[in-house]
């Protein structure tokens, strides 16, 4: 799962929504097996935006994938997440970026198609889990955060 907001909410910071989400992952049956640090990196496309925050976790659960990626929206809305501008600051931004090593093109995308492409997911990624294989292609989170073109900028 990634993990990123750039908009702290009802929280005092940042990184305070992001280990209350974090939190909240138990009891909608996705149990944190490890964690990134937090990871900061400049808003995109606008960089005038805030700042935002990211971090992955890796989770054992016992849900499917939709219910998995259904169980991360109710999170994102409890963290009063809306949706509207595509790329707009947020309090809380949850994504499936993989379910094992399965691969699903239906409604559901898994793996997350541009994950592999952000150093912001795959730089966390390669922290807690660098020999992790992307489904598809078969490289690795190390691997992958090396070549990653989008959040250049992401660091601890």
């Amino acid at each position: 799962m990634a993990l990123g907001c750039n908009l702290p909410g009802a929280y005092t910071s940042r990184e305070a929504l992001l280990e209350a989400a974090l939190a909240a992952f138990g009891p909608e049956g996705l149990g944190v097996v490890r964690r990134s640090a937090w990871w900061t990196s400049a808003a995109w496309p606008d960089p005038a935006a805030p700042a935002y925050l990211n971090g992955v976790a890796v989770v054992e659960t016992a849900l499917d994938p939709a219910e998995t990626l259904a169980a991360l929206h109710r999170i994102e809305a409890g963290f009063d997440r809306t949706r509207g501008e595509r790329n707009a600051p947020r309090t809380l931004d949850l994504d499936l970026v993989a379910y094992g090593r399965r691969v699903i093109a239906e409604a559901l995308v898994v793996p997350h198609p541009r994950a592999h492409q952000r150093l912001f997911v795959m730089g966390p990624l390669a922290e807690i889990a660098p020999d992790w294989r992307h489904p598809v292609s078969g490289e690795t989170a190390a691997r992958l955060a090396e070549v990653a073109s989008v959040g250049r900028d992401a660091r601890l």
